[in-house]
C-alpha cells in the first residue's frame, strides 16, 4: 500500500508562524492532525500519541485569525483548503464563536483497495463500518478511483461538504476520472443521491457517512435500480448497525415474526422470533478493525440471519499493510472471537457424500436414517473431515462445537431429543427433503409459494397455501422468508396451512 499524503504546507499555513514552526518539525507521516482549542495548548495528533506544539494555551485571538484563513464553513461546521484533501471542523460555543477547531490531515492511499478488489470490481454493493479516523473515507476515496479508472465504470461521488474529493470546484486527483456532486448542506444528501440517479447516469454511486433514514431510502432506492452502490454509514459493526432502527433497513432490517403452533415447535417453543425484512440493499459489508485490516462479510442477508438467530456471522479478514495486501486470513485454530473467519467451504466427500460427525447423538440413530432415508451422506468420526454436524440442542452452546462450527464454514443440524424420528426430521429438513414426498411434489410446493409470493408482492393481498404437514410447511415458511416476506399457519388439523402476507407498506 503506497500511502501520499497531501501538501502539509497548505495545512499549516493555517497556523501562527510559533505553531506551524514546531508543526513542521513532526514526521509528516505521523500526524493525523491538530487540535486547536480555546485556553489550552495546541496539539498535535500523531498516529501513535499526541505532543503539544506549545506549553502557551490558545487565545481568542489566535483561533479567530485561523479560522479568518479557512474562509466558509457549511452548514455542518466543515471546511477544506482548496486542492488538497485536508479538513477543518469547528466547535462553537452558544453565540456561534468558533472557540476550538479540529485540523485533519488528508492523505490518499494507493493500493488499499487490494484485499476487497475482487468485491467492487465484481459490481456488489459495498458497506464500509468501523470507528472514527480508522480510514473508512480513505478507502472510499482509493475505491472510486479504482472504479472509475480501472474498471472503467462511470463513477459519481455524492461529497458532502468536500470530504472525499476535496474543497473547490475541481476534485482532488486522488479520485480519478470519476465525478463529484458537491452537497453543501448534509441535510440535502438523500436528495442528491437520487439526483445523481436520475440525472447521470452512474454505474456506480459513493456516498460518505449515511446517518438518516432519509439516506437509508435513498440508498435502497438506488440499489432497487441496479447501480452499484459503496458508501459508509454510521457504525462500528454490523452488528451495531443491526441495532439501529433508523439504518437497519441498509442490510434487510428486522421484523417480529409470529409463529404457528408447529413451526415454533420445530425452532424450539419460541412463538415470537426477529428475522430479516428483506434483501440488503448492500450485498457485502467490511467492518474495518483497524487501518488496513478488514473483515469481510461477503453476504450480507446470510451474516444477519446468523446475527438474528442468536449466532456470531462469520467473516474473512482482508489486510493489506505497508509491504502489500494479503490473502484472506486462513482459519484459527484457537476459540474464535466473535464473528469468526470465514473460510472455503469444504469439499464434499467421495462421489458427493456429505459426511455427518455426530455429537451428543448417537451415530448408530443417525446411520440407521440414512440408511431408511437413503440420504446422500455417511458419519465420519474426525471432525476436521466433516461437512455437517448434527448435534443435541443442549449442546449447541459447547465451546468445542462452537469453534468447529464458527471456524469451518459447515451447518449445524440440532435435535431436541436424541431419537430416530427427530433426526430423521433434522436431516430432511437440512437436506431439503421432506420425509416421505417425492423430489416432484417437493418442486411443486416451491413453485407454489414463490407464486403465492410474487402475487402477494403484486396484489397486496394476503395469499393461502396449500394445506400440508408440519415438515412441509417448515420448507414452505423458509421459502418465504428467504424471499422477505412472512408466513402465518392457520386452520387445524388437516386443513392447517400457511398464509402469505403482503409487503408491509410502513416498512418502506
Amino acid at each position: 500500500m503506497q500511502e501520499h499524503t497531501d501538501d502539509l504546507t497548505a495545512l499549516l499555513d493555517l497556523l501562527p508562524p510559533d505553531l506551524r514552526a514546531a508543526a513542521a518539525a513532526l514526521d509528516p507521516e505521523q500526524v493525523v492532525g491538530f487540535v486547536l482549542d480555546r485556553g489550552r495548548p495546541a496539539t498535535a495528533r500523531l498516529v501513535a500519541g499526541r505532543r503539544e506544539l506549545a506549553s502557551a494555551p490558545l487565545e481568542q485571538a489566535e483561533l479567530d485569525a485561523i479560522a479568518g484563513r479557512v474562509g466558509t464553513f457549511s452548514a455542518d461546521n466543515r471546511a477544506g483548503v482548496e486542492g488538497t484533501l485536508h479538513r477543518i471542523a469547528a466547535i462553537r460555543n452558544r453565540q456561534g464563536r468558533i472557540i476550538g477547531l479540529t485540523l485533519r490531515v488528508g492523505r490518499a492511499a494507493h493500493g488499499i483497495v487490494e484485499p476487497i478488489h475482487d468485491v467492487v470490481a465484481a459490481g456488489r454493493s459495498l458497506l464500509l463500518l468501523g470507528r472514527p479516523g480508522v480510514g473508512k473515507t480513505t478507502l472510499l476515496r482509493e475505491t472510486a478511483r479504482v472504479l472509475a479508472d480501472e474498471c472503467d465504470r462511470r463513477v459519481v461521488i455524492i461529497d458532502t461538504a468536500g470530504e472525499i474529493a476535496g474543497d473547490g470546484d475541481i476534485p482532488h486527483p486522488a479520485i480519478g476520472s470519476a465525478r463529484r456532486m458537491p452537497v453543501a448542506d448534509p441535510r440535502q444528501q438523500d436528495r442528491v443521491m437520487i439526483e445523481a440517479v436520475e440525472n447521470h447516469m452512474p454505474e456506480v454511486i459513493i456516498v460518505d457517512e449515511i446517518g438518516t433514514e432519509a439516506e437509508a431510502r435513498a440508498a435502497r432506492t438506488i440499489a432497487e435500480r441496479g447501480v452499484q452502490l459503496v458508501a459508509t454509514a454510521h457504525g462500528h459493526s454490523l452488528e451495531n448497525l443491526l441495532r439501529n432502527p433508523v439504518l437497519d433497513d441498509l442490510v434487510g432490517g428486522v421484523q417480529t415474526v409470529i409463529l404457528g403452533d408447529d413451526e415454533a415447535r420445530a425452532r424450539g417453543g419460541q412463538k415470537t422470533v426477529q428475522e430479516r425484512r428483506g434483501p440488503p440493499a448492500f450485498t457485502a459489508v467490511v467492518e474495518i478493525a483497524a487501518r488496513g485490516d478488514l473483515r469481510l462479510h461477503p453476504d450480507t442477508g446470510r451474516a444477519v440471519d446468523r446475527l438474528l438467530a442468536g449466532r456470531a456471522p462469520r467473516w474473512e479478514a482482508r489486510t493489506a499493510h505497508a509491504e502489500g495486501p494479503s490473502s484472506p486470513t486462513p482459519p484459527s485454530d484457537t476459540a474464535p472471537e466473535a464473528g469468526a473467519p470465514e473460510t472455503t467451504p469444504r469439499s464434499r466427500g467421495p462421489r458427493g457424500i456429505t459426511r455427518l460427525l455426530a455429537y451428543g447423538v448417537s451415530r448408530e440413530s443417525v446411520d440407521r436414517v440414512l440408511r431408511t432415508e437413503q440420504l446422500p451422506a455417511e458419519t465420519v468420526t474426525n471432525a476436521e473431515r466433516a461437512d455437517m454436524v448434527v448435534a443435541l440442542r443442549s449442546r449447541a452452546d459447547d465451546p468445542r462445537l462452537q469453534r468447529l462450527v464458527d471456524t469451518s464454514v459447515i451447518p449445524l443440524v440440532t435435535v431436541k431429543k436424541n431419537s430416530t424420528a427427530q433426526i430423521r426430521r433434522a436431516l430432511a429438513d437440512a437436506f431439503n427433503q421432506v420425509h416421505g414426498v417425492d423430489d416432484e411434489t417437493v418442486s411443486a410446493v416451491v413453485r407454489e409459494v414463490e407464486e403465492a409470493v410474487n402475487r402477494a408482492r403484486r396484489e397486496g393481498e394476503e395469499v393461502p397455501l396449500s394445506p400440508s404437514d408440519g415438515a412441509m410447511r417448515r420448507l414452505q415458511h423458509r421459502i418465504v422468508v428467504r424471499h422477505g416476506l412472512v408466513a402465518e399457519s392457520q386452520g387445524s388439523g388437516n386443513q392447517r396451512h400457511l398464509v402469505v402476507l403482503p409487503p408491509d407498506p410502513e416498512a418502506g
